[in-house]
């Protein structure tokens, strides 16, 4: 068995750390680790601000419509499926699919991205313009 003390420890390595006692050494490093957590909270990001809910829809992908419209029949043919293997399945049928049967759903997925687009436009136009009409009422005063 290893005869050890912690005596011989900081004695032995004396030039390398200047502490009076073993107690001084575990009392420092307590401390630098509890300023190190804090230092490591104090650093965090600022929390998100709030999605605005007026703010438009983001468009859709030809695979979620495609989702949208498959997800009932696979689970009336695996009723027993969980959500994940829901999943796992669409996926897999996605794949299976051709481009001439993605066709239909590659054309709603266009189309809705027109859509977004669109609204985006006038959201922020919608936007900009309270922002500028904002700022000439400040000019009047």
């Amino acid at each position: 068995m290893l005869n050890f003390s912690i005596h011989a420890f900081s004695s032995s390595f004396s030039s390398f750390f200047v502490f009076s006692s073993p107690l001084d050494f575990q009392h420092d490093t307590h401390n630098s680790l509890f300023q190190r957590k804090a230092a490591e909270k104090a650093e965090k990001a600022p929390r998100k601000t709030k999605k605005d809910p007026k703010a438009p829809k983001r468009a859709l992908s030809a695979y979620m419509f495609f989702s949208q419209d498959w997800r009932e029949r696979i689970k009336t043919e695996n009723p027993d499926a969980s959500f994940g293997e829901v999943g796992k399945l669409l996926g897999a049928k996605w794949k299976e699919l051709d481009e001439e049967e993605k066709k239909p759903y590659v054309e709603q997925a266009t189309k809705d991205k027109a859509r977004a687009e669109e609204e985006k436009a006038a959201y922020d136009g919608g936007k900009k313009s309270a922002a500028a009409s904002g700022d000439d009422d400040d000019d009047d005063e």
